[in-house]
């Protein structure tokens, strides 16, 4: 797990240049080779810049689709070759004459010796026994001439020559013309047309076609074809190396250039319209030009680039710097942020490597990455950075205004979608706001350009995939960061805040007064970070779990004891403190048992930080002498809070606790108290490591006075209240 938040150089400005560095570096690698036009050019717009005269002669390209086209047409203008077996009749002669006698043979030595004589040949039971009993029938004289098994044979020699001398293929080929095929012989091809020959298959059916024209039962022809069908020989034996080589060199042969522009010559002139032949000059006019730069020129503009990038970005650093210091000190956030610009340059220059006539820069997933960092960062964060994507991306698709601007609107309405998530299963919302913002743009655009329809609604079909998988990318990419990065957001602060959780129902069964104590921090501490800007939330959600600790033993703590008898009163101060550090111990072991991200177990282990339980410590001074007593035994073992959080529970929860306990809550007193304890926590050097200013301390004073004197104001007591409160109900 990348967890740099734990490193000593978390904040570190070394690792944030190298960072940046980098992620410049990296993004300048994907630039296209040689690009030195100003901007991208699509068809149907205007060239609004001067007449483009080619300083150098160069070769024009054909447009992707075509040289597809034409690679494709000459695969199927190359003939399938094949190899004629000139021996195939004689092999196939020889062969059944050898069987012949075989099988003849077989059959004599199965009268001879046992009736049941077990047939050894490929042929069935069944044929064999046919043949046999012919056999049989030609010893007994019993009807059938003597050369009846012999005539069977001579048919089937007959039939097979015929068969062989037409020729048979042993296969069809999926490559190549489907017409004609090539019959080569050394290096020479002869081309016949490929329905003078026959498939194995086919061959088959010209054998059954035979037999059924000669006068047999048909359980001899059954057993004839049989017989023939093991001798049936292809005459022709398909190459597909040396095919695969012929239709290697056809598609060689075909030209990737369709005209070559001359130096000095005019590739398009100010306000002419683009054509898809001006497009590809001037496409090949780049590719040319970046071909023949020389050394100094490469560097100069590999440094154009350089600045180009890093203008873009130190924009965005500043602002992060100005506006979201806690982003700006941490550097695994702004690893995240690097992260993801990266991958999605590296996306962009995926796609620009893919020659096809589709508007395959629609899939390069920007709203993914706003909706992303919206849920994990904040909204301005989200929208800041889409409009870093739209700029970094549309630089390496050439300037392309139209992506840009495209990517930009739907990148925004995503932010729009997820600026306050409740549940995981609305990002799936953002769908059609993406759909939207695509179209429109798309629609505005291609208008402008005179688009034709079919263009357009292709268009649509590959921003409504952007649509439809951006959702789904940001759902499961959501929960890699959440687990790699060890990221709280506040989706998850969300859900952990939901009361069902087993947690704080356990605190709220177990230990209500806990419970009730929770919630009014929850209450302070919300309203504290909102007033200095750190994260409410975050800070809430702490204070809800802050003293889960405590479920396992209740009744050691005041505020869940239903009676006035105290346990603490009759047990020694060492063991009170013991069991009251162990809520902090135990509170730490649940919180890991439920995998609570770490943010929120600091609340639990830092609420206290090192501060001295006084009441114990005060007590035994008394019993013991304050000689005998060691004052670190009485202290919690920290650590001291190190966020404006964490810093801001251990505040409230002195302030609350004490303030519940005043006999005379009265506003002044209340005041004072507040800015005692305060001032106590500071002399005490608890909040020398947590980031609060004095001006955030002041603050959070008045912030806690306002809701805790609201909170203990005196109320008008009812009618009869006295009465009410001294008599038992008589029922």
């Amino acid at each position: 797990m990348v967890d740099l938040g734990k490193l000593k150089d978390k904040d570190s400005i070394k690792v944030k240049f190298i960072i940046g560095f980098l992620t410049v570096i990296l993004i300048v690698f994907m630039f296209p080779k040689g690009e030195s036009i100003e901007s991208e050019v699509s068809v149907g717009s205007i060239w609004t810049q001067n007449d483009l005269i080619a300083n150098l002669s160069f070769p024009v390209k054909k447009d992707v689709s075509l040289y597809n086209n034409e690679i494709n047409m000459m695969e199927t203008r190359v003939y399938p070759v094949y190899i004629e077996n000139k021996n195939a009749v004689q092999q196939v002669v020889q062969s059944l004459q050898d069987y012949n006698k075989w099988i003849t043979s077989s059959i004599d030595s199965s009268l001879e010796k046992d009736s049941n004589y077990v047939n050894h040949s490929f042929l069935t039971s069944t044929s064999f026994k046919i043949f046999r009993e012919i056999r049989i029938q030609e010893k007994n004289r019993t009807g059938i001439s003597a050369n009846s098994l012999r005539q069977l044979f001579n048919i089937s020699q007959t039939l097979l020559t015929d068969l062989t001398r037409k020729g048979v293929l042993n296969e069809i080929p999926l490559k190549g013309n489907k017409d004609s095929i090539a019959s080569r012989v050394k290096n020479f091809d002869k081309i016949i047309p490929i329905k003078n020959y026959l498939s194995i298959p086919n061959g088959r059916n010209y054998i059954l076609e035979k037999l059924s024209k000669i006068p047999l039962q048909e359980s001899i022809k059954t057993a004839l074809f049989e017989y023939i069908n093991e001798f049936i020989t292809p005459t022709l034996i398909y190459q597909a190396d040396l095919t695969d080589k012929e239709i290697k060199q056809a598609k060689n042969n075909v030209s990737k250039f369709s005209d070559i522009v001359n130096e000095n010559e005019r590739i398009v002139g100010t306000h002419d319209r683009i054509t898809k032949t001006v497009k590809a000059k001037i496409d090949s006019y780049r590719e040319a030009k970046g071909e023949i730069l020389g050394k100094d020129k490469v560097i100069l503009q590999f440094f154009g680039k350089f600045l180009h990038i890093t203008f873009i970005l130190v924009m965005f650093i500043i602002y992060i710097f100005l506006f979201r210091k806690r982003i700006f000190y941490d550097n695994q956030k702004i690893l995240l942020l690097s992260i993801n610009i990266v991958f999605l340059s590296f996306v962009t220059f995926l796609i620009n490597q893919i020659t096809i006539d589709a508007p395959i820069q629609l899939l390069i997933f920007i709203p993914a990455a706003s909706m992303l960092l919206t849920i994990i960062f904040d909204s301005r964060i989200g929208f800041y950075t889409t409009v870093i994507l739209a700029l970094v991306t549309g630089a390496l698709r050439g300037n392309d205004y139209s992506f840009m601007a495209a990517n930009l609107f739907a990148g925004a309405l995503s932010v729009y979608t997820v600026r306050d998530i409740k549940n995981r299963t609305q990002i799936f919302r953002s769908f059609q706001f993406i759909l939207i913002a695509y179209i429109t743009t798309i629609l505005a655009f291609g208008f402008e350009r005179f688009a034709s329809w079919q263009s357009l609604f292709i268009e649509f079909a590959f921003a409504g995939s952007n649509a439809l998988i951006s959702p789904v990318l940001t759902y499961g990419l959501l929960i890699f960061f959440e687990r790699f990065f060890a990221i709280t957001t506040d989706l998850t602060l969300l859900e952990l805040s939901n009361f069902e959780r087993p947690l704080l129902k356990d605190l709220a069964s177990k230990t209500p007064g806990t419970f009730s104590h929770s919630m009014t921090i929850g209450t302070l501490v919300e309203a504290a970070s909102e007033k200095i800007g750190a994260n409410s939330l975050l800070a809430r959600v702490g204070a809800y779990y802050h003293d889960i600790g405590k479920t396992l033993s209740p009744q050691t703590f005041v505020e869940n004891q239903l009676s006035n008898d105290n346990i603490h009163e009759s047990i020694s101060p060492e063991e009170s403190v013991a069991i009251i550090l162990k809520h902090i111990e135990e509170g730490i072991k649940l919180a890991e048992e439920s995998n609570l991200p770490q943010e929120i177990i600091d609340f639990i282990s830092m609420h206290h930080g090192t501060m001295v339980l006084n009441f114990f410590y005060e007590k035994a001074k008394k019993l013991y002498g304050e000689d005998k007593v060691d004052i670190n035994n009485y202290r919690y073992k920290g650590p001291k809070p190190n966020t404006k959080e964490t810093a801001i529970l251990m505040l409230a929860d002195g302030c609350e606790s004490a303030t519940r306990a005043m006999k005379d809550a009265e506003k002044t007193k209340i005041e004072n108290l507040i800015d005692n304890l305060i001032k106590s926590r500071i002399d005490d050097l608890q909040l020398n490591e947590s980031p609060l200013t004095f001006s955030d301390i002041t603050i959070i004073k008045e912030c806690f006075k306002n809701v805790l004197v609201g909170q203990h104001h005196k109320r008008i007591r009812y009618p009869k209240q006295e009465q009410m409160e001294n008599s038992k109900d008589q029922e």
